[in-house]
């Protein structure tokens, strides 16, 4: 259980979500109401979650998302949202190679006056994450562990230091009150839910549990409580130190704002130089144990989808020394290798382009996934209800699907504002994510009706785990039926 606890925590990287992305979103979004609009993603991911702990005792595959929409709401759409993880899940890990090669520069730079290029540091943990990958889970867990443990504690101290140096006001409550969030919910219930990311990880590492039954459902809810706490308590811990009416103007300055926030220029001044220092470090650490746990994901996606023969067969080998999903690792590590060195040969910028712009991409994919799963809920339990509840079943999915659509209406209109944008710009990049996940999810749905013509066996087995094998084997011979 703590092995996948690790992984969902990780994910989500409590220093990275408070000391990167609410730092910037302080000053883009204009608001300090984050404690709370973390507080309400919360709620609703925990609605999501009765349903989709409940769904993960019937249905044990890798491919979470793609199986359990696969045997709610049908095949195709199952395919689709298969294709629609695995470009998510991407996103997610690529994106964090630039956040990972800015941060580290800096370190090199600043403290060893030993000027690297970004794209240098993102090879090298793009390197690490190959090798680690291919291991055992647990040893990766065990890596993860550590990463983590250590940036948890250093929160923890960096609370302390935050409310014990509160700004003039005092300590203000004011983060926590509605009126905080004012105008600009949408956009902080976006980057609420982009920090979230990770926290519906237990049910994919189902496959390798001793216990899913126990293990998942504890795993989920107190990876989302562990998140919540320290999300919304550090923003508003840093938010009290900064001074609550100066925080959103601090951010929106330049230099400021060039340097990531105020979050770690205040963690200098309150406590001291080797606060800051530690923070970027832990800060860089969390982003490489990060990029592991996504790697991970995402290579369990393409191990289900192969071995469904919804991707290539190839896709379902494993290794044989650790059971890791091999031939998967290593899809998502090319991948990651093409885009890398497209933007160092292009110099686009790794915090905006490259961070910023994919990571936040691949969280509202991964929200949209959450949507059509929880959807899945409701219409896999009207089939029968295998001896779930009603709440689980039924009331908290129906709950869920009604909030998580308002929060996508949310997200989509203020999308450019999400990645930086002002109201008004125009930019490729504002219709062209949204547009990808769209094209291939269209391309799932062809595909899906392309194999229910021509492979009704493989089509028969999409969404069942591993059981796929068996039921392609026990299906009926359809093409010497049609003879």
């Amino acid at each position: 259980m703590p092995s996948v606890i690790m992984f969902a925590l990780t994910a989500a990287a409590p220093l990275m979500v408070v000391g990167a992305l609410v730092s910037s979103a302080w000053g883009w979004v204009g608001v300090t109401g984050f404690p709370l609009a973390f507080v309400i993603i919360a709620v609703v991911l925990a609605l999501f979650s009765f349903g989709y702990v409940a769904m993960s005792r019937h249905i044990t595959n890798a491919g979470v998302f793609y199986s359990y929409i696969s045997q709610g709401l049908g095949r195709p759409l199952g395919v689709a949202g298969g294709l629609v993880a695995l470009l998510a899940y991407n996103l997610l890990q690529i994106g964090l190679y630039g956040a990972f090669g800015f941060y580290a520069s800096v370190i090199l730079e600043t403290k060893a006056n030993l000027k690297v290029d970004w794209w240098i540091l993102a090879l090298a943990l793009w390197l690490v994450v190959a090798v680690v990958g291919l291991l055992r889970v647990d040893v990766n867990s065990k890596v993860l562990m550590v990463l983590l443990g250590a940036e948890l504690i250093a929160v923890t101290i960096f609370d302390f230091i935050f409310l014990s140096n509160p700004a003039e006001g005092g300590i203000s409550l004011e983060p926590w009150t509605w009126g905080s969030l004012k105008d600009a919910a949408g956009p902080a219930f976006a980057v609420a839910v982009t920090a979230f990311v990770g926290f519906e990880a237990p049910p994919v590492y189902a496959e390798e549990t001793r216990s899913k039954n126990r293990t998942v459902p504890v795993a989920t809810f107190l990876g989302l409580t562990a998140m919540l706490v320290f999300f919304a308590f550090t923003s508003w811990a840093a938010a009290v130190s900064i001074g609550v009416d100066a925080t959103v103007p601090m951010a929106q300055t330049p230099e400021i704002a060039q340097a990531g926030g105020p979050f770690f220029p205040t963690l200098a001044e309150k406590g001291g130089a080797w606060a800051a220092d530690l923070g970027l470090v832990l800060l860089t650490t969390s982003i490489a144990a990060a990029a592991l746990s996504y790697h991970n994901t995402t290579a369990r996606y393409a191990f289900a989808l192969g071995r469904e023969r919804v991707l290539p067969a190839f896709y379902n080998r494993t290794r044989a020394r650790s059971g890791a999903p091999a031939a998967g690792s290593v899809f998502q590590t090319l991948i990651a290798l093409v885009v890398l060195v497209l933007f160092a040969v292009q110099g686009w910028d790794p915090m905006l382009n490259l961070f910023f712009w994919l990571g936040t991409s691949g969280g509202v994919g991964v929200l949209f996934l959450v949507f059509a799963t929880s959807l899945s809920v409701i219409f896999y339990f009207l089939k029968d209800a295998r001896g779930e509840g009603a709440w689980a079943r039924l009331i908290a999915p129906i709950l869920s699907t009604v909030a998580l659509g308002y929060i996508i209406w949310l997200v989509v209109d203020n999308f450019g504002g999400l990645l930086g944008f002002q109201p008004g710009t125009e930019n490729a990049a504002v219709w062209a994510f949204p547009a990808a996940y769209g094209a291939v999810a269209v391309i799932g749905i062809v595909w899906a009706l392309i194999l229910r013509a021509t492979s009704r066996q493989d089509y028969d087995s999409i969404g069942l785990g591993a059981r796929a094998n068996t039921a392609r084997s026990d299906a009926p011979d359809y093409a010497g039926d049609r003879a």
